[in-house]
């Protein structure tokens, strides 16, 4: 497995951690790779103190390849959408604070008025809660 690619998902962990979107061990990184796998965050640790060896390979079938840490439990959904969509190349899931801010008020990002927003995400809806690594998720 490329080390490169391994420091790119550390990087965007430490990035993400950095600008406050996410806290703690909250949020999760994968990356799609040849012959349906990916690489994904461990469970249960930081993403500031990730480090390229504790991530996880896994086949689209969620089995893991190898030894060491396990997925994060958020692994499921990642698996759903490289299923779903052969297009996708990464998932990083976040806890932005302005976006939990307007799921905490029930409100969706329906109106944007940013045209980058607009352009390149569109309208962002809001989603019940569902418990963090199950199915419903």
């Amino acid at each position: 497995m490329s080390l490169a690619l391994r420091r790119e998902i550390v990087t965007v962990c430490r990035r993400l951690y950095e600008r406050g979107l996410i806290a703690g061990q909250d949020g999760n990184v994968s990356v799609r790779l040849p012959g349906d796998r990916l690489l994904v965050t461990p469970s249960g640790m930081s993403k500031v103190d990730v480090g390229p060896n504790d991530l996880v390979e896994m086949r689209l079938d969620g089995t893991t390849v190898g030894r060491g840490r396990r997925a994060s439990s958020e692994v499921l959904m990642h698996l759903r959408i490289y299923r779903r969509r052969p297009d996708v190349k990464a998932v990083v899931h976040a806890h932005p604070p302005t976006a939990t801010g307007f799921a905490v008020a029930g409100e969706g990002f329906m109106n944007c008025v940013l045209p980058e927003v607009v352009y390149q995400v569109g309208q962002v809806p809001l989603l019940s809660y569902a418990t963090p690594g199950t199915e419903a998720l």
